[in-house]
């Protein structure tokens, strides 16, 4: 094997010499070349090992042994790709902070608190014994059995895939995420510091009240910077995420002020930011594109060119560190899987499911073992070892997840998923492909708009159909209002097609704005339509019916009229109120799901409020049969239902309600007295006005 690779460089210095031998008489320096070659792999290693169903990420970090310095030797490990792969480690670590939510501790934190302090101390005493046992001094073996604790939700696609998100199995281990990868981290730090011999009563006696400050500044800080600095330039999708970029540097930096590492940081920037952002928006579709495809690919490449293959088959300990390290990980995820699932009362498929999850070893692992690395705590031999296990572990842990996944969908594991009413699962936002009808006017006022059609439409994998009407009142139009018709609809399609959703424009003449709407939803087969809203009508437009008027009374497919006062990230609760008589509609399910929905996507707390001007006349509400979670804020009052909610908004909340349509009658707004009444009370307060056709 030694010889193989000896030979494979050889080749590697004949092939360079036999291109241009005046500039390739070494590794390649210029950077326009260099930058060449790594795109090349970027684009070529993952499709290849995708082809035989193996992660890109293995594809990436042997493409780095290959042109490495202990490879052909194409590439040296210089400052540039250190530095590049330094922020691609920052990356991934943001975006396994992404990944992570503190809700995710609160639904069902028992079984999260219990599998994740498990996940953690069983694979740190095991590896600690394990690598002693072996000969590595007592750091070493802390830092290693550190790397064993820790691990990345490499197959969360795989669980999306499966449908099997909402399940006790999968977010039990969700939870459990963010404690262990928190404690690993943590014992990195405090690894790194004896190692450096700063471990003293001073450093602790500074460490606990900084770490404390810092935790607490980065997690309650960030989202309240993040909201004002998106309430104020929400409309510059440049400037947000360069907000997003700088925040993720500035608390790494911060974390490396009070000797934490920065990686620590980056993880816990993540978790702060995650709350700002919406899943389904184009600034998270943005940062994931970005990080995915040019960050993280570079750490990948950058930790193949530490490992020398060489050392791995020609050193016996090589092989050694590597099957130890193999069978370590697999036991010590796996023992506190099955012992936590059985706690849990869980079958066997869920229970392997959490260990799918759990086992595969890949950001938080190679993030500490570079940094273990560098501060020369570990050897070369260590550094191949954990590659070996990354590339078993990453292997096992999709096929593990897909093999076993499919009976926990069977088992229907989330307790708030059996008692659900066939009403909300009939809900237009749980449908299938959406088609979202959204008229467009200006792009700096539709940007709200339209990231809200985009939610609904890429949650249901459906399309999205911006509108723009040029009214044909005069008879011609004139050769501006075309071209910028093209230019709203062009900004249209170029957001829905950075949050990867299908869509398709129309540009249209006709008589009026809402003859418009109507004939186009009827044209295009829309099924929902989203309308902006100035919170307020005057009389003249009750009394001869305004644009959104006339569309509410002719529309035969649910109509959603908002007002936007913040950007839609900005929202910090999503407040749904209703009367007696809407409860008992038959399209109560469908304002429910709709709520439920957008409180998710927006990762918004959501809360109910029941208003009753009877005393006697109150009914109660059980939050699993609307298929809510258990702990969902449900609030009963009685009195005048304005006033009522009016006194309960806040400033970041998104109200929702429903519309009291008065077909027949001129000179009430068609949206009913109590919307509008609240909208021009609250001008601050976002709001969302749900209208059904009478006949659905």
């Amino acid at each position: 094997m030694t010889n193989f690779w000896q030979q494979l460089q050889m080749w590697g210095d004949r092939a360079r010499e036999f291109l241009t031998p005046s500039v390739f008489a070494g590794p390649i320096t210029d950077p326009v070349p260099v930058f060449l070659t790594i795109m090349a792999i970027m684009l070529v290693a993952p499709l290849l090992f995708e082809r035989v169903r193996l992660p890109g990420i293995v594809g990436l970090i042997l493409a780095g042994v290959v042109v490495g310095p202990y490879g052909i030797g194409v590439l040296e490990r210089d400052s540039t790709i250190i530095l590049l792969g330094t922020v691609g480690l920052l990356f991934l670590m943001f975006m396994a902070g992404l990944e992570t939510s503190l809700d995710d501790l609160k639904y069902n934190a028992d079984k999260a608190v219990i599998f994740g302090i498990a996940t953690f101390i069983v694979p740190m005493a095991l590896g600690t014994v394990a690598m002693l046992a072996i000969g590595y001094g007592f750091l070493a073996a802390i830092l290693v059995a550190s790397c064993f604790a820790s691990h990345t939700l490499l197959a969360l696609p795989v669980a999306t895939k499966l449908g099997i998100m909402r399940t006790q199995a999968v977010t039990a281990t969700l939870g459990a995420t963010l404690i262990t990868n928190v404690l690993a981290l943590l014992v990195l730090a405090v690894v790194v510091q004896a190692h450096q011999g700063s471990l003293s009563l001073g450093f602790w006696l500074f460490l606990i009240p900084a770490l404390t400050i810092y935790t607490f500044a980065t997690l309650w800080g960030v989202p309240k910077i993040g909201r004002w600095f998106f309430r104020r330039f929400g409309h510059d999708e440049g400037a947000e995420f360069t907000f997003v970029v700088a925040t993720l540097f500035v608390v790494s930096y911060a974390a490396e002020l009070i000797d934490i590492e920065p990686i620590v940081g980056a993880f816990l920037a993540g978790i702060a930011i995650t709350q700002l952002i919406p899943q389904l928006s184009p600034l998270m579709n943005r940062i994931q594109f970005i990080g995915n495809t040019l960050f993280v690919p570079f750490f990948l490449i950058s930790v193949g060119m530490l490992i020398n293959p060489r050392l791995l088959v020609s050193d016996p300990r090589s092989l050694l560190v590597a099957g130890v390290m193999i069978v370590v990980a697999l036991v010590a995820k796996f023992v506190p899987a099955w012992g936590s699932g059985k706690l849990f009362g869980f079958q066997s498929s869920g229970i392997m499911v959490m260990f799918g999850l759990s086992v595969a070893q890949a950001a938080s692992t190679l993030a500490a073992i570079t940094v273990a690395f560098q501060i020369q705590l570990v050897d070369q031999a260590t550094v191949n070892g954990t590659v070996a296990m990354i590339l078993v572990t990453c292997i096992a842990s999709p096929w593990v997840t897909s093999r076993w996944g499919q009976g926990v969908k069977v088992e229907a594991a989330n307790p708030t998923s059996k008692g659900r009413t066939k009403q909300v699962q009939q809900g237009f936002t749980a449908a299938q492909n959406l088609r979202v009808l959204v008229p467009v006017a200006n792009p700096s006022t539709e940007d709200n708009l339209l990231h809200l059609a985009l939610i609904l439409t890429k949650k249901t994998a459906g399309t999205l159909l911006p509108l723009h009407i040029l009214p044909d009142k005069q008879g011609t139009i004139a050769p501006e209002a075309k071209i910028q018709q093209s230019q709203l609809l062009a900004t249209a399609e170029t957001i829905a097609h950075a949050a990867v959703t299908a869509v398709e424009p129309i540009g249209r003449i006709d008589d009026s704005v809402d003859k418009g709407i109507l004939r186009s939803a009827l044209e295009r087969d829309a099924n929902l339509i989203v309308c902006g809203w100035k919170g307020f009508s005057t009389y003249r437009e009750n009394f001869f019916g305004s644009a959104i008027d006339n569309v509410i009374r002719r529309a035969t497919v649910p109509v959603l009229i908002a007002r936007f006062a913040q950007p839609i990230e900005n929202t910090h609760r999503v407040f749904l109120a209703i009367a007696d008589i809407e409860k008992s509609a038959s399209t109560f399910g469908q304002t429910v799901s709709l709520a439920k929905s957008l409180a998710d996507e927006l990762k918004a707390s959501l809360q109910l409020l029941q208003v009753t001007a009877s005393p006697r006349k109150r009914t109660s509400f059980n939050p699993e049969e609307l298929g809510l979670s258990p702990d969902t804020q449900i609030q009963q009052v009685r009195g005048n239902f304005i006033g009522r909610v009016s006194k309960m908004l806040q400033q970041d909340d998104l109200l929702i309600l429903t519309a009291g349509t008065h077909p027949d009658i001129r000179g009430l707004p068609a949206l009913g007295v109590a919307p509008e009444a609240i909208a021009r009370s609250h001008p601050e307060v976002s709001i969302i006005v749900i209208h059904f056709p009478q006949r659905i």
